[in-house]
């Protein structure tokens, strides 16, 4: 058994030149390989494409020796060696076009050194790349592969600037836009990345890449399946809690038979003797998509079950960003089923696991609440204590105490307490931050109630609505019961041994900004 893990290894040589467990992916580079051609491939961070994009860098310069006992080891013709271009964006952060058009040419250069070429200093940046892409298979004798890293970085980093992010995106155009041109002179382009630009906005000038990114037979190219750790992690993984191991980390899917681990996740819970840790949650930050949700009074509980089509998921625009795009594309919502409506190829996401559910929930709360995090975990435990307990009375009072908190800022300049998605979306940020188990808008035979939520042996149908008064007059009903009454919303619960039911309705106040009003049964 290979001893050592791959922490932070992004280069094949390191790997396996330092007897560390290596998760055989050359099957899927031999697909693509084997015949000339321009792939694209989107994937969230931190789920090994660096690795990869080395791993095609190692086959095309014909290191035989680091494939030994590898799938593509007696399958690809070692002796022809190809010249071999690499552009990666992921060093340091670009805030400018100088910065960035200064960054490709430090690039191009780079590469002219490696290949032993030398370049005209008075070319601007399409003339230099294109002149280093045929004086590479002069030199050689072959045909070049152009390799391309973290390709969307510059324009990711400035998303929240949006005039900055848009010169980004048109430097890297003017650099893409070559790959067109030189199509005669190339032997094979692999670009990747964690999101997908519209072909309008950056792609017009490389239309002809094929995306593998929703390519069943590609599904697994990044990542660990559930195989691949019994496999080749079975005695680091020795005595582990397979099921819970699966529920925490499990679950990213692209079309493919098999869910996927992320590889960071897994190798960082070996690492740190099987604790389960927000390992790749703690690496991003989704400060600009939790502005965004602000910005749109995003209805939270949507993110759960979101129906969306091929064409939302696909591209993604600087000038009109949808945060369902972004949540996708950068890992915090996954494909939970294909299906077809009006002959329609139609899509059902949902959070990946426990990991990003809990973690999400906490950024959520915080971005909502204004809370510091120090300040949100006793409300936390309070309430798990109740939901746990079936405390209703004990529930509503945190439910109080919390909105009771939240600043008067977060309610100027956005219309967020005058909707209903507003309440639901702070008690569902709340409720999956706690890891209960949570049905936004669950439908019945009658219709959908706002939240079911689930945990221990007790089951809670929750309805929102939300009043212009100041006073709730107690001649008056609950609406908020009364519509889960009528509807019977909680019949599908009812009857299953050990399992307490509660119905509760909410009443909230727009003025006083929490609850008016509360009924249970």
């Amino acid at each position: 058994m290979k001893k050592n893990l791959p922490l932070a290894l992004n280069t094949l040589d390191k790997l396996i030149n330092g007897n560390c467990v290596y998760v055989d992916k050359t099957d899927l580079a031999w697909q693509l390989i084997h015949q000339p051609g321009a792939f694209f491939l989107s994937r969230p961070r931190r789920f090994g494409k660096s690795l990869f994009v080395d791993t095609l860098k190692e086959i095309f310069e014909g290191n035989k020796t680091l494939f030994k006992g590898l799938f593509i080891h007696d399958k690809w013709h070692w002796e022809q060696k190809y010249p071999v271009i690499k552009i990666d964006f992921s060093d340091g952060t670009l805030q400018n076009r100088e910065n960035l058009d200064r960054r490709i040419y430090e690039i191009l250069n780079d590469n002219a050194l490696y290949l032993k070429i030398s370049l005209s200093q008075d070319r601007d940046i399409p003339g230099t790349f294109g002149e280093l892409i045929r004086k590479a298979e002069t030199k050689y004798g072959a045909r070049t592969v152009v390799l391309i890293d973290e390709y969307d970085k510059p324009i990711l980093d400035n998303i929240d600037a949006p005039e900055t992010a848009v010169q980004m995106r048109e430097g890297l155009k003017n650099l893409y836009s070559v790959l067109k041109g030189q199509d005669a002179h190339l032997q094979f382009v692999f670009m990747t990345g964690v999101s997908k630009f519209s072909k309008v906005s950056l792609f017009s000038g490389i239309n002809q890449m094929t995306d593998i990114t929703l390519n069943e037979s590609f599904a697994t190219i990044c990542g660990y399946t559930h195989g691949d750790l019994q496999q080749h992690f079975g005695e680091h993984l020795k005595d582990v809690d397979w099921d819970k191991l699966q529920m925490w980390y499990n679950g990213y899917q692209w079309l493919g038979a098999d869910t996927v681990y992320n590889p960071y996740d897994i190798l960082l819970f070996i690492h740190n003797k099987f604790s389960y840790r927000n390992y790749w949650f703690e690496t991003g930050n989704p400060s600009f998509l939790i502005k965004l949700f602000r910005k749109n009074c995003y209805f939270l509980p949507r993110l759960q079950g979101v129906e969306v089509t091929e064409s939302i998921l696909d591209s993604f625009d600087i000038e009109k960003i949808d945060p369902v795009t972004l949540l996708f594309q950068s890992g915090y919502l996954t494909i939970e089923k294909t299906f077809t409506r009006r002959d329609r190829m139609m899509f059902r996401l949902k959070v990946p696991n426990q990991e990003v559910q809990i973690a999400l929930g906490d950024v959520f709360v915080d971005a909502y609440t204004g809370r510091n995090p120090s300040e949100k975990i006793p409300v936390q435990d309070a309430l798990y204590t109740c939901l746990e307990n079936g405390d209703i009375a004990g529930m509503i009072q945190v439910i109080q105490r919390l909105f009771a908190a939240i600043p008067w800022r977060n309610f100027t300049k956005n219309e967020l307490a005058d909707s209903e998605g507003f309440y639901a979306s702070v008690l569902y940020a709340f409720f999956s931050s706690l890891n209960a188990e949570i049905i936004p808008e669950d439908i019945t035979n009658h219709g959908q109630v706002d939240l079911t939520v689930k945990l221990g042996m007790h089951v809670y149908v929750i309805e929102i609505k939300v009043v212009d008064t100041e006073r709730f007059h107690k001649k008056y009903k609950n609406p908020a019961l009364e519509q889960i009454v009528d509807k019977n919303y909680a019949e599908k619960y009812r009857g299953r041994t050990g399992i307490k039911v509660h119905e509760v309705g909410l009443v909230f106040s727009r003025k006083l900004r929490n609850i008016l009003n509360w009924e249970h049964q």
